[in-house]
């Protein structure tokens, strides 16, 4: 598979992402940021690493994680209650951007993880 950042390098955010600051974000933060936000960010993941998933799509997909990696965003994440809304609003924009890349194995595979995130 090729460079997801490189579809899109001027994007502001596409640079914050990275693999491993992703599973970092999620496992510390899975709890806090809640089931909405933690599962459109695993289905957004899987898509990305889907062979399917045309180039354009990586490049939103990037794009919005990189965004819920990133510390600078619009509203802090550690505001209690208010931190994950602007980052639920930017993971479902692209959602719907990209949804034909959310096939349903992707949606599985998702809530797998998530189960297994929170040992459900």
């Amino acid at each position: 598979m090729t460079n997801p950042q490189a579809a899109h390098p001027q994007d502001d955010f596409s640079k914050e992402y990275s693999e491993n600051s992703l599973w970092d974000k999620i496992t510390r933060y899975a709890k806090v940021a809640g089931e909405g936000v933690t599962i459109k960010v695993l289905e957004l993941y899987y898509a990305l690493m889907s062979p399917e998933t045309p180039a354009w799509a990586k490049a939103v997909i990037v794009a919005a994680l990189g965004y819920f990696i990133s510390p600078a965003d619009a509203i802090p994440d550690v505001v209690p209650a208010a931190g994950y809304a602007d980052d639920l609003g930017v993971l479902t924009a692209a959602l719907a951007t990209v949804a034909t890349s959310i096939t349903e194995e992707v949606k599985a595979v998702a809530q797998a993880r998530y189960k297994n995130i929170f040992g459900k």
